[in-house]
């Protein structure tokens, strides 16, 4: 009790609620792309279930996460992922099946993406929300639940926009891909070789426009790769 009543108590959580709030904008985005190929009635729930995973899995990483970024390549592997995960964000899903009916993605795997992605892209985040804990995980987990809301409400207002405005959906996937790219070069095994020989990359924002630029160009051209779908569902 003394501890809830405390100075510092309340201003470590009002800490954490504005890291995350800060924080939270291209989880929001990452969420609401993965819930935009579910059934409408079904992409409130991803919305919900997906935030809820993604602030669980950033507790945990949190609680782990100063030992883990020291980690050699643990980045690099995690930039790749992450890229992976938003050239497949551009690639539409739904088509119609043979009996020319709408079809749509599974529950599972868009939640499966909105956690890898979260996780993936937590990496750096999580080291803010860690400082201003201070080791308090009751605090560390009542700010992180408090910002269940604020993710829920951007993902479901991006998604809105998204139906009205497509170009975002292009948008969402450069973000990502912005987002590889800075942490790739920043990796342990390589950042001391960046600011050395290639400070550039660093610097002038080569690497992350890098990233953003590749994801569209290659997401884009497999989107079009796809075979069109035809009024009776035939390719």
């Amino acid at each position: 009790m003394e501890m809830i009543l405390s100075r510092e108590f309340w201003v470590g959580l009002f800490a954490i609620i504005w890291i995350n709030i800060l924080l939270s904008g291209d989880n929001a985005v990452v969420i609401a792309m993965a819930a935009r190929s579910l059934p409408p009635k079904q992409q409130k729930q991803a919305i919900i279930w997906g935030s809820v995973a993604a602030i669980v899995m950033r507790v945990i990483l949190t609680i782990v996460a100063v030992e883990m970024l020291k980690l050699a390549y643990l980045k690099i592997v995690g930039s790749l992922l992450l890229l992976w995960i938003a050239i497949q964000l551009l690639v539409p899903e739904d088509g119609d099946d043979d009996k020319g009916e709408k079809t749509y993605g599974s529950m599972f795997a868009a939640i499966r993406t909105i956690m890898i992605a979260d996780l993936v892209m937590s990496l750096d985040n999580v080291i803010g929300v860690a400082a201003a804990a201070k080791g308090n995980i009751v605090l560390l987990v009542l700010g992180l639940a408090i910002s269940i809301p604020l993710i829920v409400f951007g993902s479901t207002l991006i998604l809105k926009v998204m139906d009205r405005f497509p170009i975002i959906i292009t948008g969402g996937a450069a973000l990502l891909g912005w987002i590889a790219g800075d942490m790739l070069v920043t990796d342990p095994a390589i950042v001391d070789w960046v600011r050395a020989s290639a400070n550039w990359l660093e610097s002038l924002r080569i690497a992350p426009i890098m990233g953003a630029v590749l994801v569209v160009i290659i997401g884009t051209w497999i989107a079009r790769r796809k075979p069109p779908v035809l009024e009776d569902g035939k390719a």
